[in-house]
Parts: structure tokens; C-alpha cells; sequence
């Protein structure tokens, strides 16, 4: 993918990365490479991590990260590090990045912050060194990185089928209120997997109702609403039953649907106007474990500034 290397010249650039949430999640068959099929209806929300990326043209190329929150790591095991790392060798490029993320998606959270920050440093380096790259192409390269990446160069609404790195961007009719609520522990992926695997029968087929879906040019709540599911509910409920009880308190309190997002451990409800979702956010916000945030489903695509 390395293109005519071009003089850089030193620039600033902003982008905000938003949390995802699963509005359908069906785990299919094991693949040959050991990742599993899926069928994915995916919405960003606009819950932000920040990136502040600084580019200065310089003779040992490299990458400085730093974030707000000490826990995470700022070395090659981030998303971030990895992404901009990938992208210099891509590119041939002899600059060095400066790179700050704060951090306000919660961690292990089934929110995608991490694929998200990954997506806005591809997208903000091929707009800072020019690069031309079409979304196809940004696609590509963030499916090196984790399944969740590719998806967000085409939210904020998609389909993501295989392992999720094949996205088919979609619209929804119109925007809903989105309050999630995040217990304040992370459930690792590796281990929903494991517990779908040892507590399923049979692999799950796709409804109509879903299949449907990835056909409509624009999306309406009823249809997604009855065709809502997520295959780690169940395994993951029964280790952690709080989420159960999270999700049937966001009934109560008159979401119109509520679901864990990826293998969690955050579980989100839809509300169709802000005053009862307003509601719902102030009982949640008693219970002190609880991280809540009330956002509006996105309506942009991932942008720089």
C-alpha cells in the first residue's frame, strides 16, 4: 500500500471517536482461522474518546503516545500505537507522532472504544499526509487490527458480516436517545466466547426479520426492535446477573428495547425522547457502581478537525 513518499509538512489534527453499540449480534459458525462468523447491525453513539495527533517531519520516525487514564497501556499494545505504527510502514514516511488520547468510552465495555480510536488514527493520518486513501483501502488496513475497526469508516450504521470486518453501510430513519449503563467491571471478549461455546446447542440461524434489514435502503426502529438479539446475553448473564438486571430496569423505566452491547459488559436502552430517557439516567446514576451516559445515536460519519 505504500505510495510516492511525499515532504511532510508539521500539522495538527483532532478527531473524535465514538462508541458503538450493537443493535443485533448473532455469533454464527467457528472459521478455519479460529474467529467466529457474525451478523452484526452496529450504530455509533456520541460518546467520545479525543485524539490529538501532532506530525513533525524527522529523521528517526517513531510514535509518543499518552493518555489520561494510567491504566491503559501507551506501548504496542495499544490500538492507537499499533495503528500509527502500521501506517508509517505502510507509507514510508519519515515523520514522528505526537499523539495524546483521552479517554471516555470505558474499557472492556462491549463499546468498541478501542477499535474506534484505532479508525480515527488511520483516518486522521491519511488526511494529514495526504495519502488519498479511499474507504476500502482504510478498511484493509484496519482489519490487520482488530474485527470492530472497519466498521467505523462506514457508521455511523452498517451491517458487519464475516468476522466483522465486511461492512455494509446502511441509514436509520431517524436518531433515538441512547443511555448506557456500564456496571463498572469489563467482561473480556475471549472469555464470552468460551461461554457461548461450552452453554450453546446448536449454532443460531438469522431471523427474516434481521436479513430483511440488510436490504432496506433506510432502516425504521420497529423493524430493528423486533429483530434485536445479542448471543452473549445468555452466557455472559449468568456469571454477571446485575447485567440481566440492568436490562430489565431500562424496560421499566420505558426503553423500547434494551440489550448488552458486544459481550459487555455495558447494556443500552433506546428511548424515543429525551424526558423519560432523562429519567431513566437519574435512577441509574444512584447505584455508585454504575458508569451512565445519555447520548443521541450519531448521525455523521468519523470526521477530523
Amino acid at each position: 500500500m505504500q505510495s510516492g513518499v511525499t515532504q511532510v509538512k508539521p500539522a495538527h489534527i483532532h478527531v473524535q471517536a465514538p462508541a458503538k453499540i450493537n443493535l443485533i449480534l448473532r455469533i454464527l459458525g467457528r472459521r478455519p482461522d479460529g474467529y467466529h462468523d457474525v451478523w452484526s447491525l452496529m450504530q455509533t453513539v456520541a460518546l467520545y474518546d479525543d485524539l490529538r495527533i501532532a506530525i513533525h517531519p524527522a529523521d528517526s520516525p517513531g510514535v509518543d503516545l499518552r493518555c489520561d487514564d494510567v491504566t491503559l497501556p501507551v506501548d504496542q499494545s495499544n490500538l492507537v500505537f499499533r495503528a500509527a505504527a502500521l501506517m508509517l510502514e505502510q507509507t514510508g514516511h519519515r515523520v514522528r507522532l505526537s499523539i495524546e488520547l483521552q479517554k471516555r468510552i470505558p474499557m472492556g465495555a462491549g463499546l468498541g472504544g478501542g477499535s474506534s480510536d484505532a479508525a480515527a488514527t488511520i483516518l486522521a493520518l491519511n488526511h494529514a499526509l495526504a495519502l488519498g486513501w479511499s474507504r476500502s483501502a482504510m478498511e484493509d488496513i484496519g482489519q490487520v487490527l482488530g474485527s470492530d475497526v472497519p466498521f467505523f469508516f462506514a457508521a455511523p450504521t452498517a451491517v458487519a458480516t464475516g468476522r466483522g470486518e465486511r461492512v455494509q453501510a446502511t441509514e436509520l430513519e431517524e436518531g433515538r436517545w441512547v443511555l448506557l449503563v456500564n456496571p463498572g467491571f469489563a467482561v473480556d471478549t475471549a472469555w464470552a466466547y468460551r461461554q457461548l461455546a461450552s452453554s450453546r446447542q446448536a449454532v443460531p440461524q438469522i431471523h427474516e426479520s434481521a436479513k430483511r434489514l440488510e436490504w432496506e435502503p433506510v432502516l425504521k426502529w420497529p423493524g430493528i426492535i423486533e429483530a434485536a438479539a445479542n448471543d452473549f446475553e445468555e452466557p455472559v448473564y449468568g456469571p454477571h446477573p446485575i447485567l440481566r438486571e440492568i436490562k430489565g430496569a431500562l424496560v421499566a423505566e420505558g426503553a423500547d428495547m434494551a440489550l448488552l452491547s458486544g459481550s459487555g459488559a455495558t447494556v443500552f436502552g433506546i428511548f424515543r425522547d429525551q424526558a423519560r430517557a432523562s429519567r431513566a439516567q437519574a435512577v441509574f446514576s444512584r447505584d455508585q457502581r454504575c458508569k451512565v451516559f445519555l447520548v443521541e445515536t450519531c448521525r455523521q460519519p468519523l470526521l477530523c478537525r
